[in-house]
């Protein structure tokens, strides 16, 4: 059974930069994001692998169709069925659309689910074919572990009740005035560095994507709170916590952290990152070619005082709670 490393964060926190310098190391595999939503991937003929070939038409994935057809799962990438939120239920999605809000209303999100026959059998179907597309990935690459950067907690609620999977977390926090410059313009701060590459690979200015300060410090501060939540259930030596800022200035004594916490010879991993291949779906900076690791903090110049005054009336408390001063 390969073991599943699952990265809990909020978006735009460098879950991919984290999930592609796990895969360093040769015992590691990625792709990004194993929910493979395809909402997030948008125009499918228009996305690009990692590798820079258009995902249709690269052969890691056509290998993992073939891989998940031998385990009796017909899989195409444009609608993988890996998503839990994405159920035919619009009644299910309606319960699925909330972040993680404690133990007391998670156990009525599932006593509420539970009378819906679609969910039950989304929840057995997607269960299996997630168990099933971490053993593809582990069987294409040799790897033992897989690491997922699919962020959210709800996924991962139903994750850790999956039998077929062994899995240890990795939480990642950044600093959210960091990471809410990112949801007010996704395009400029949260894809690649070429334009031309951006939204999937296309290019684009991702407009409908962005949000006002007020809304993107809300993001941030729920999508934390649920992963406090969801944590609060697993036992202390089944996670382990990581500082985007340490990943990024500290890169070689928290990556040894981290292998040593998967229970993985640290001094295996090579190091430049970019040369091991890769086939990742997720954030715009696996597309991009630098190896080097720069601490991203553009939201000391390009925040304006109204913006920070915004974010600390929404977001400031938990900030310093996390020693973000």
């Amino acid at each position: 059974m390969p073991q599943l490393a699952y990265v809990l964060a909020a978006s735009h926190s460098g879950s991919t930069l984290l999930s592609m310098l796990l895969s360093s190391h040769p015992q590691i595999a990625t792709v990004g994001e194993i929910k493979l939503s395809a909402s997030a991937m948008g125009e499918i003929d228009c996305y690009r692998c990692s590798c820079g070939e258009f995902i249709r038409k690269c052969r890691f994935w056509t290998k993992v169709k073939e891989g998940m057809a031998a385990r009796g799962h017909g899989f195409d990438i444009s609608n993988a069925r890996t998503d839990y939120r994405e159920v035919e239920s619009r009644y299910a999605r309606w319960l699925l659309g909330p972040l993680h809000r404690g133990m007391l209303l998670e156990s009525l999100r599932d006593g509420a689910l539970g009378i819906s026959p679609a969910w039950r059998k989304h929840l057995a179907e997607v269960q299996g074919r997630n168990a099933a597309l971490v053993s593809t990935i582990a069987e294409i690459t040799g790897a033992r572990v897989i690491a997922d950067s699919s962020k959210t907690a709800v996924r991962l609620k139903y994750l850790l009740r999956n039998a077929e999977l062994q899995i240890k977390i990795i939480r990642l926090i950044r600093d959210g005035r960091g990471v809410a410059l990112t949801y007010m313009d996704p395009a400029s701060f949260a894809d690649a560095r070429d334009p031309a590459l951006r939204s999937g690979g296309s290019g684009g200015q991702r407009e409908k994507e962005r949000l006002s300060m007020a809304q993107a410090a809300y993001q941030w501060r729920r999508s934390n709170e649920e992963a406090e939540n969801v944590l609060r259930g697993v036992g202390k030596s089944q996670w382990v916590q990581v500082g985007y800022e340490d990943l990024c200035e500290h890169t070689a004594n928290t990556l040894v952290r981290l292998f040593e916490f998967l229970g993985l010879d640290p001094s295996k991993r090579a190091r430049d990152f970019r040369t091991v291949e890769n086939h990742v779906v997720g954030n715009g900076m696996r597309l991009d070619t630098t190896s080097e690791i720069q601490l991203d903090e553009r939201w000391r110049e390009n925040l304006t005082e109204q913006d920070l005054r915004v974010f600390n009336g929404v977001a400031g408390e938990l900030n310093k709670r996390y020693e973000y001063l």
